[in-house]
């Protein structure tokens, strides 16, 4: 994991939250915990299955 692109997308969301609340708009991303938690798991199970399962190409299975 590249530790300076992480740190600079933690800045630029930061900086881009700041300006929304500035302004007062609402935040485009899900306004509580629950919703930043669903798109961690959405993540999350996305690197477990991509780590531990033969995945499928899904369109050279469909001939595309």
């Amino acid at each position: 994991m590249n530790t300076t692109l992480a740190v600079l997308a933690f800045l630029t969301g930061l900086l881009t939250g700041g300006l929304f609340a500035f302004i007062e708009v609402p935040i485009p991303a899900p306004p509580n915990v629950a919703g930043v938690l669903g798109i961690v798991g959405i993540y999350v199970g996305f690197k477990l299955v991509d780590l531990y399962v033969d995945t499928v190409d899904l369109l050279g299975a469909l001939g595309l």
